[in-house]
């Protein structure tokens, strides 16, 4: 059977994926196991997944659901057909004034968070990878968090659930007749959770334990608190696919009750000489009403305590001593200081190593913040190359926490972890461990085997606790969902599978498996590759950034290929390692928009941008280096060519038609595939007066130096604007009073840019250190500050450290460099009157920004002009990537295509970025005129 061909009888071919590299990129998740599936689909409605059902049970293979891919036990990877769920499915409405929210499974807990902050509310799970982690396996793994503790979980927030059973059919707790409509279709079904529930009911000794069990947090098997705290089956069912990891249905849509997301917040961070002493503050922090406790032990500390900003008091703490970050939050500041205040009278019997300092500083609380959450990413990046990492998440009564962290410390000493770490949500008696481990050799594996068995001795048996809290199943703890819960239980699970999946077809192998020796099975391998793979751990945080994530890869995705690369070198497959190969080139290389917005989310800075660009560097003739540099060594001839064939095509298009150089490059490309593309937002170049007319004086003393980048030298005109990029510059210059040069010699000048991301390494050194010498003698010895006009060609001027001279590097220190967003905030705003302000407008903020930390700036200034402004929620990397969007227009449109879907039909009085390239890629996609905002500087001064 050709796999590919049936399901294309379901799906649009652009819709199934079964290319090798799809296949292997697919076949990782955030965990530590490995399946390639036969197939990756990506379904958009109901009726797809009900075709996808029958298409399963039809042809015996296994189906599994995944959304953002960031769970860690095992639970979204198949050998079988994997759904990616990421690409869609990402609908989200805002009900009751934010008290609740509808949702489809594709979106991120972050961004529904984004969309309930200006109701003050957010959803009661907060998983740490809340910004990449979907609704979906949130939903699906019952996740929870730092502070939402037991009550606040997805089983606890859920106010009705739409799901479709195996056998294709749907139903929602939110529809009356659907009660019925279930006890007559699926009687057996009804008949036999009705039993279930009686046999529970009947079994004090059980009941009991599901009680009990679930007073702490518990995601070991099925939510057999279902059959307790519900009385219908459906009910009952729908709170079962709660936790229940894809293996009983799929949730099309979940409606959740949201809580308060808190305006007031305090932080402090306390240091203790032992784990000991840092548990016996639990209970008085949770008396004083504490919302976050997270403990941290001295293993943890020692991964972080090198990060940038971390105080050097962290290095001197002793050999056992441990922390714990707390945070209160209130809505009345008054409320918090109160709260606050109890604490710190309570603290005097706490054995403190440093005196406690609370923090309401945003920046400060962000960074604390980010130190706990960045804590199992910095493990992995520090462990041992070609050994995974294994997040482990056990529970045990908080009274007995502190006894239970050392017995564990002493296991990780018999087993040989000795760069393991403890850390976890304290609060709630949930404790998580990192350990590194090789999965190489049968005695590696047999090394983690006696350690996870240790483990569940340790945790069930001496301390009555919970095997898995909050991360789920998986295959890493179905061998022990049994000794959890009992016989009695188990059979309960085994049951409630076979009734709803009979042909056990729906994730098989995860929460029920007779397999005793699963979790030692399908291991991930990570061979030793390059440093910027090397040190990735595959969480995925940074997935939901890129913007070629639903055309071809991801940043994960392309080291998984990498490190799949590797592999087939090292077993001699050359035909498989051939087309993998060739494959990456388009996926992995060309579509890749190195703009390296993927190493703001991740936690260890992995810039896959800086790979992709030494890789290009790698494939790069020596020919084409030579010619690159020639072009960097005659700009200004090479831009004289390319104003002349823009000329000429606005000429060709004049005569005939609109469309002729689109549908000429269109032809010429396929005879050479690296022709850009010709889009409709191409213009005549802009006039060159003001580079010739170097110097412009007003009274104000101020002064700077004006360097126009190439970008508007060649595309700074825009459509009904009478005046280019520069002349607007100028323009806002001399309306604030600030006296300004052009740098000499402009026509022959570039940042460096285009040849950094194309990867001409010898160009790029030549005019990095060409543009340095320039500006130093322009700026009198780096006294006047520099201002480009373009964000991007500013960010990629401050990043030229690297490739400089020792001569040109010590200039380049001195200089002050500025980009237009920071010259308007920090130069134009203060010094301006407002002739008028526009009532609405639409921004997008481009990746540059976000990399140089001016964002809020960049908001500032458009709030200075106008009343009500628009950030959308999906503002993200448009992939123009200075000339990749010309070159790989599909990537473009790929990007931009969620935010189009956010501000296509919003009304407002314009559209402002910083970057010309990219608001060419957003006018073209958006069909919108986005400006420059120095325009809408000029306007309103």
């Amino acid at each position: 059977m050709n796999i590919k061909l049936e399901l294309e009888k379901i799906l649009p071919n652009n819709r199934v994926k079964t290319r090798y590299l799809e296949l292997v990129s697919f076949a990782s998740d955030a965990g530590f196991y490995h399946l390639v599936p036969k197939a990756v689909v990506r379904p958009i409605n109901e009726e797809e997944i009900i075709d996808l059902f029958k298409f399963s049970q039809k042809h015996a293979i296994p189906l599994v659901f995944r959304a953002g891919g960031t769970s860690l036990s095992g639970q979204s990877i198949t050998d079988g057909i994997l759904v990616d769920l990421s690409s869609s499915w990402n609908k989200i409405n805002v009900e009751e004034n934010g008290n609740t929210v509808r949702l489809q499974p594709g979106i991120t807990g972050a961004m529904v968070n984004a969309y309930l902050k200006k109701f003050s509310r957010k959803i009661g799970p907060d998983p740490a990878s809340i910004s990449a982690a979907m609704v979906g396996g949130i939903v699906s793994n019952n996740s929870s968090g730092m502070c939402c503790g037991v009550k606040l979980n997805s089983y606890h927030t859920v106010n009705y659930l739409r799901f479709i059973l195996p056998n294709g059919n749907t139903y929602s707790t939110e529809i009356k007749e659907d009660y019925t409509r279930f006890e007559e279709i699926e009687y057996k079904l009804f008949t036999n959770l009705s039993n279930l529930r009686a046999k529970i009911l009947t079994n004090p000794e059980l009941h009991d334990k599901i009680r009990k069990k679930y007073l702490t947090k518990n995601t070991v098997g099925y939510s057999l608190n279902a059959f307790i705290d519900f009385k219908h089956p459906l009910d009952i069912l729908a709170h079962l696919l709660i936790g229940a990891e894809g293996t009983l249905a799929f949730i099309s849509e979940v409606v959740l009750k949201t809580v308060p997301d808190y305006s007031h917040k305090s932080t402090a961070l306390l240091y203790f000489s032992t784990i000991s002493d840092a548990c016996n503050a639990i209970v008085p922090l949770n008396n004083s009403g504490a919302l976050m406790v997270e403990l941290m032990d001295r293993a943890s500390l020692r991964a972080v305590e090198n990060m940038e900003s971390i105080p050097d008091f962290v290095k001197t703490l002793p050999e056992f001593a441990a922390a714990l970050l707390i945070e209160y939050q209130e809505n009345n500041i008054e409320e918090l200081h109160k709260k606050v205040e109890f604490f710190l009278k309570s603290s005097s019997s706490l054995n403190l190593l440093k005196t406690i300092e609370f923090t309401s500083v945003p920046s400060e609380m962000a960074f604390l913040w980010k130190v706990r959450k960045g804590l199992f990413p910095a493990v992995g990046a520090i462990r041992a190359s070609g050994t995974t990492v294994i997040l482990e998440d056990v529970a045990f009564p908080v009274e007995k926490m502190s006894n239970a962290i050392v017995d564990l410390q002493q296991l990780f000493i018999k087993h040989n972890y000795n760069n393991a770490i403890i850390f976890g949500h304290a609060k709630d008696g949930n404790i998580h461990f990192v350990v590194t481990q090789s999965f190489n050799s049968e005695k590696e594996i047999k090394r983690y085997d006696l350690f996870i068995k240790d483990v569940v001795k340790l945790v069930i048996e001496k301390y009555d606790g919970t095997l898995k809290a909050e991360h789920g199943t998986g295959r890493n703890m179905a061998p022990f969902v049994e000794t959890e819960w009992g016989g009695l239980g188990y059979e309960i699970m085994k049951i409630l599978k076979q009734s709803i999946d009979p042909y056990l077809l729906l994730n098989p192998g995860v929460i029920i498996n007779d397999d005793k020796n699963t979790h030692i099975k399908n291991l991930k391998e990570l061979p030793t590759v390059e440093s910027e793979v090397d040190t990735c751990i595959e969480c995925g945080y940074c997935e939901h950034k890129c913007p070629s994530k639903n055309l071809t890869t991801t940043p994960r995705r392309r080291i998984v290929v990498r490190r799949a690369l590797k592999k087939l070198k090292n077993e001699g497959d050359k035909e498989n390692y051939k087309l993998l190969k060739k494959q990456y080139k388009y996926d992995g290389l060309d579509t890749c928009a190195v703009d390296g917005l993927c190493a703001t989310a991740c936690p260890v800075d992995i810039n896959t941008g800086d790979l992709v660009k030494r890789l290009r560097r790698e494939n790069h003739s020596s020919i084409s280096n030579s010619v690159a540099l020639i072009v960097a060594k005659n700009f200004n001839i090479v831009q004289w060519v390319i104003r002349t064939g823009i000329k000429s095509g606005m000429a060709i298009n004049n005569v005939f038609g609109k469309k002729s150089m689109n549908k000429l490059t269109t032809q010429i490309r396929k005879v050479i595939p690296n022709t850009p593309l010709w889009t409709s937002q191409m213009i005549s170049p802009p006039k060159l007066l003001v580079l010739k007319s170097n110097t412009l004086k007003n009274k104000n003393e101020s002064k700077i130096i004006y360097f126009p980048s190439c970008i508007s030298r060649l595309l700074g005109t825009y459509e009904e604007k009478e005046k280019n990029i520069m002349e607007t510059f100028i323009s806002v210059c001399e309306k604030s009073g600030i006296s300004l040069s052009v740098l000499k010699n402009a026509n022959n000048s570039c940042c460096g840019q285009i040849f950094s991301s194309k990867g001409h390494q010898d160009a790029y050194n030549y005019t990095a250190n060409i543009i340095v010498e320039k500006l130093w003698n322009a700026t009198q010895s780096g006294i006047i500050p520099v201002v480009i006009d373009v964000s991007s060609c500013a960010y990629s001027l401050k990043q030229l450290s690297s490739v400089l001279n020792i001569v040109n590097k010590e200039k380049y220190q001195k200089l002050k460099i500025y980009d237009a967003v920071e010259f308007l905030h920090n130069m134009v705003l203060p010094q301006i009157q407002i002739k008028q302000r526009k009532n609405n407008i639409i921004l997008h903020s481009v990746c540059a920004l976000e990399k140089m930390k001016i964002e809020d700036k960049f908001l500032k200034i458009a709030k200075h002009f106008a009343k009500d402004v628009i950030l959308p929620k999906t503002n993200g990397c448009c992939g123009m990537a200075g000339d990749r969007g010309f070159l790989f227009p599909e990537l473009t449109k790929s990007a931009i295509n969620t935010e189009k879907q956010e501000v296509q039909n919003v009304s407002c009085d314009g559209y402002y970025a910083s970057t010309k390239t990219c608001e060419m890629a957003l006018s073209e996609a958006i069909n919108k005129n986005y400006e420059s905002i120095l325009y809408l500087a000029d306007e309103c001064i």
